[in-house]
């Protein structure tokens, strides 16, 4: 015989097993959201860089105009450093396209140099291209590798060795002002280091290798992340190339706006082999490509003038 107060029990059996299983999913979910958040939003340093910019952005503006620099026809030139910057555009209605060519001649290799958001090695560490550039006193930068984004990849800044965890294929900037392009797999940190390696971005494609199209972009893999998606469509790009040792482009696409659609990597490297680039490499396009001249943005970030944060650029600035 079923006691009276028995329906009663059940139900409060049946609520608490119910509360538990709810509290175990939330905690479950919790513990992904934690985890996810910690890998790709939460900023973790790992090294403090001391902040050796000597120069402001005020500075830079200055030295700029005592050495026959403007704004009106993008160029800049000193002693150590001649730099020149077209617009191109091409195409018309749907299928235009704009584009920034920064054509850069160098007296010193160490004057084409990487900077960190926050001057902070770590990850989810971001601040525009423009903000790095300003405190580094930068003349020209362009936005780098998004190193922040992923957690492999062999870093090289400055000299000094971040990680060291082999994946795809690379781009060195060497102490003899030349550029390297190379499978990291293949080529050990200690090897780039011996042989002078200032800098190494872990991005890619490759674009251009030994003066050739570097081959098939149909299918590449740049990150195995979570948030990765196709990059082959048309969008705006960042990269850089060699055109001889200490003579570089840097080539800023813009794209998703009605001015610009974009290029496909395929376009991207047949730009830098016109350009000349014997040596050429695709670098984080998307929201993040943004290209800085003397205090300010030359292009049109996000197609609505909106710079992405990124946790790490290159820029030529004269001197330590």
């Amino acid at each position: 015989m079923m006691r009276a107060d028995e329906p009663i029990k059940r139900k409060h059996t049946f609520k608490r097993r119910w509360l538990i299983i709810v509290l175990v999913v939330l905690l479950a979910v919790g513990s992904i959201l934690y985890s996810l958040a910690n890998r790709y939003l939460i900023p973790h340093v790992q090294v403090a860089v001391a902040d050796s910019a000597t120069t402001s952005t005020v500075d830079v503006q200055t030295a700029a105009a005592e050495a026959n620099a403007t704004s009106d026809d993008w160029s800049y030139s000193s002693d150590d450093v001649d730099i020149n910057i077209k617009q191109v555009v091409t195409g018309s209605g749907s299928d235009q396209v704009t584009y920034y060519v920064a054509d850069v001649v160098l007296q010193n290799a160490t004057d084409l140099k990487s900077a960190l958001a926050n001057n902070s090695f770590g990850t989810n560490i971001t601040d525009t291209t423009s903000d790095i550039a300003s405190n580094a006193g930068a003349i020209l930068a362009i936005n780098g590798d998004y190193y922040g984004f992923r957690d492999d990849g062999v870093i090289i800044r400055n000299g000094t060795l971040y990680r060291d965890e082999p994946t795809r294929d690379a781009m060195a900037l060497m102490s003899d002002g030349t550029m390297k392009t190379y499978d990291e797999t293949e080529v050990s940190s200690s090897e780039l280091l011996a042989d002078g390696a200032l800098n190494t971005l872990s991005f890619g494609p490759i674009l251009v290798q030994g003066g050739e199209i570097a081959g098939d972009f149909s299918s590449v893999s740049i990150n195995k992340n979570f948030g990765n998606r196709s990059i082959q469509d048309a969008n705006p790009r960042t990269a850089i190339g060699m055109i001889s040792a200490n003579h570089y482009v840097f080539v800023v696409v813009d794209g998703r706006s009605s001015d610009s659609r974009g290029m496909t990597l395929t376009e991207l490297a047949n730009v830098m082999k016109d350009l000349g680039a014997t040596e050429a490499y695709n670098l984080d396009g998307g929201g993040s490509s943004t290209m800085y001249f003397m205090g300010r943005v030359v292009n049109n970030p996000q197609g609505e003038n909106k710079e992405r944060g990124v946790s790490d650029i290159l820029y030529v600035g004269e001197g330590d």
